[in-house]
């Protein structure tokens, strides 16, 4: 059952990767809030590396597509991102993403030399995916709308994250991770309830909005001289 769980969530997140991908160059806009993209790609090079110079097996490699995406992803931040901060210059803007970057790799090498690998592994990966799901609900709520964001993301996002849970915090009896893993499928849930929300007010405008009224042919006026017929 836990092979079936470590596959089952890497194909829903790269399923969340790849619509963030396409959502944000269709959009113009980065689809992974920052914080959470910096603590992801830290987390998926450093541990693709250190699995596929090791033991090896299925879940280095699922990092490192992980990770690779996750690069596209933060091209798509800085290609289109400046526009979600108006107020910062260019070289500001730049700056201010390298030092996220630069902090995730540190904040990861610092649970390692905490923890070790095995265990910094875990609880950096679920501690980080608490503040991603809620990241993504703040997303929602700063730009007013679903832009960058999509069901296709939101969804296999929480089974990315619940699949693990199980696998971890069940079958391998860890406390600590099921209950951050609880703790991610609530605002997971809240997310995709609130973006349904969303999407569906996005839609209804559109579907309220009456039909436009037909054109009066010329045709149909009487013509001059004439007299209307009597009914």
């Amino acid at each position: 059952m836990v092979p079936f769980l470590v596959v089952l969530s890497g194909l829903a997140w790269t399923v969340a990767y790849a619509e963030c991908i396409r959502v944000g160059l269709r959009d113009r806009t980065y689809a992974m809030p920052l914080a959470a993209l910096g603590l992801n790609i830290a987390w998926e090079s450093t541990y693709a590396l250190h699995g596929l110079a090791g033991a090896g097996g299925a879940q280095p490699v699922i990092n490192l597509v992980w990770a690779l995406a996750d690069l596209v992803i933060v091209y798509t931040f800085f290609r289109f991102g400046r526009a979600e901060f108006p107020t910062l210059t260019g070289p500001l803007f730049a700056g201010w993403g390298v030092l996220i970057f630069a902090s995730s790799y540190a904040v990861q090498w610092l649970f390692i030399g905490q923890f070790g690998w095995a265990d910094a592994a875990k609880y950096s990966a679920f501690l980080q995916n608490l503040l991603m799901s809620g990241l993504f609900i703040a997303m929602l709520v700063a730009r007013r709308g679903t832009r960058g964001q999509s069901m296709l993301i939101a969804v296999p996002k929480w089974i990315g994250t619940l699949a693990p849970t199980i696998a971890i915090g069940v079958y391998e009896h860890s406390p600590f991770i099921l209950g951050i893993g609880i703790l991610c499928s609530v605002f997971d849930l809240a997310y995709i309830g609130l973006l349904r929300n969303a999407q569906a007010t996005a839609r209804a405008p559109a579907a309220a909005a009456p039909a436009p009224a037909l054109a009066v042919r010329r045709n149909s006026r009487p013509k001059a001289g004439s007299l209307p017929q009597s009914e």
